[in-house]
């Protein structure tokens, strides 16, 4: 979950913008996460934890034969 709430971050607010600073970076993101904050939503799992297993055995397998 904190790597999609990281990757939400840098696709909605950071590859948008234009940063001429480190402070405006900063800026920008504490901006993001103060709108973020004050509009909660409940994260929804969409795949149940037997999909989400299966998935995860799949992609092992293919690594697994790429060695």
């Amino acid at each position: 979950m904190v790597e999609r709430f990281f990757a939400e971050i840098t696709r909605k607010r950071i590859r948008r913008g234009t940063f001429s600073s480190v402070a405006e970076l900063k800026d920008a993101i504490m901006a993001y996460l103060d709108d973020h904050n004050a509009n909660l939503k409940p994260f929804i799992w969409t795949k149940s934890a037997g999909e989400i297993l299966e998935k995860v055995a799949r992609a092992r397998q293919a690594l697994e034969l790429q060695h």
